[in-house]
């Protein structure tokens, strides 16, 4: 059996704000947009049905509590949900705080204009509050 092993752009790209019990908690380094990714901590994973249904419903259970947190510290009008794989094999889901004046409203993320990194500060405050609010 393979060790789970974040993948390198997913690490590249985000900051690791905490672990639950299945999942790695992430923060994509795009200050225009507030974006979480869940990793579960399971090797070789693609699709949801790589999954055993305990894992399926213990992810399904984190990605409710994610959004839930998301949407309660920003206030978004929207929460996209999405995964993809294509660039990224490792299976990873992306919850999106998403709002009518934002940069791509009300078409995709990617794509749209140049990510903004976060300021350290910024990064933080924004980490410290969501580690708070999930643990």
């Amino acid at each position: 059996m393979t060790a789970f092993t974040l993948d390198v752009r997913l690490d590249a790209d985000t900051y690791s704000v905490t672990d639950l019990a299945l999942s790695r908690v992430l923060l994509m380094n795009d200050a225009r947009f507030p974006w979480l990714i869940l990793v579960p901590r399971r090797a070789d994973c693609t699709e949801w049905l790589d999954f055993s249904t305990e894992d399926q419903q213990q992810l399904l259970q984190e990605q409710l509590r994610v959004m839930t947190v998301l949407q309660e510290l920003t206030g978004a009008h929207k929460l996209n949900v999405a995964n993809l794989g294509n660039m990224v094999r490792q299976f990873h889901l992306h919850i999106i705080a998403r709002f009518e004046t934002d940069l791509a409203w009300p078409g995709p993320v990617w794509g749209q204009g140049v990510r903004e990194e976060y300021v350290e500060a910024k990064t933080h405050s924004l980490i410290s509050a969501l580690q708070r609010a999930l643990t």
